[in-house]
């Protein structure tokens, strides 16, 4: 029997990149040439996508399950976000190594019922509102929810406490003998479906909930702006050119902290000489910025991994829902002006 990997060996790209191409994930980024190559390949060598081995066979016949994966962001956002690919690309390993391939990659945004109708399960990545949740649960039975846990009686889910994780990174700060703290960070959102479209609300943003609760800051110190580089460079010159730079910043993604970084060193100032820095989520980008950064360290990509263990122990049989929070780990560098060490 052909297979995923000997398309990929042929094809001269990753096994994962073969899966998407062949089940039409649109989300995937890729060359027009290389998309081909795959189809070629597959098509020489007479492979067949699960979908199309279920119509063939029936579906009393499958050996194996149907499985999609629904991104309340967008192909582009979700590319730009490294938080939310690193928890895709967390599923596509799992899947791989369980030998099951990914039939639908879904984008709320672009949402069509009779998808649905074909999978035995659905991944859904980010936060959802109450109304997109039973929209989904009403139309599949399985579903998993990752970074959000819309009722952990109804539904198995994965996330992390933001709110213990955000007061360990500001605890840090203390500890290390800063006072006067101040905050950069986006707006957490939530996806609903309004008549066919995905709407965003924003919602309470625990990292923000914790920093409020625990710093006591000046309010020109609490600078809100949309989770991206480009807004935390805006949201840091914003700061500078304020005046009276607090001693130390928390702020909500590492993202965010790069532009910051950028902001302060086109203005001349040293990090954590002049302000220090402790962010949040812990991509490998944060080790390599031009200050390495202190961060709270996320597992993204076992999130995925989690995910897809749930949904096919769901499958096998299981009832009971599942909730499951990750730890994480504050991994102290440069940014913070103290020696680097892991802090569970």
């Amino acid at each position: 029997m052909v297979r995923i990997k000997d398309i990929a060996l042929k094809a001269k790209v990753s096994s994962a990149t073969v899966s998407r191409i062949l089940n039409e994930d649109e989300s995937l980024s890729v060359a027009g040439e290389t998309r081909q190559r795959v189809i070629n390949i597959a098509e020489e060598l007479g492979y067949q996508t699960v979908a199309k081995r279920r119509k063939a066979r029936g579906q009393k016949q499958r050996a194996q399950p149907l499985i999609g994966v629904l991104s309340c962001l967008s192909p582009d956002q979700e590319r730009q976000d490294p938080y939310f690919s690193s928890i895709r690309k967390g599923i596509e390993k799992e899947c791989f190594e369980q030998e099951i391939f990914i039939t639908n990659s879904i984008h709320l945004g672009s949402f069509q019922e009779h998808i649905f109708r074909e999978l035995d399960g659905v991944i859904v990545i980010g936060r959802v509102h109450d109304e997109a949740v039973k929209h989904i649960s009403g139309r599949l039975e399985h579903a998993v929810f990752i970074n959000h846990s819309p009722d952990p009686q109804a539904y198995d889910s994965i996330g992390i406490d933001f709110e213990s994780a955000s007061r360990q990174a500001i605890d840090h700060l203390f500890d290390s003998g800063y006072k006067r703290l101040g905050y950069i960070g986006g707006q957490e959102k939530e996806h609903t479906l309004k008549d066919g479209q995905s709407i965003r609300r924003t919602i309470e943003d625990k990292r923000l909930t914790a920093f409020l609760e625990s710093a006591a800051p000046q309010p020109e110190h609490v600078l809100i702006g949309e989770y991206s580089m480009r807004e935390g460079y805006r949201l840091m010159k914003k700061a500078i050119d304020q005046g009276h730079l607090p001693e130390a910043f928390f702020i909500a993604s590492d993202s965010m902290a790069i532009g910051a970084l950028k902001a302060l060193q086109e203005a001349g100032l040293q990090v954590p000489r002049d302000t220090a820095i402790v962010s949040f989520n812990g991509i490998e980008e944060a080790e390599f910025a031009s200050t390495p950064l202190t961060t709270v360290k996320v597992y993204t990509e076992e999130m995925g991994r989690t995910g897809v263990k749930l949904l096919l122990d769901r499958l096998n049989g299981r009832t009971l829902p599942h909730h499951v929070t990750l730890p994480t780990t504050l991994i102290v560098r440069q940014s913070c002006g103290c020696t680097a060490k892991e802090v569970t």
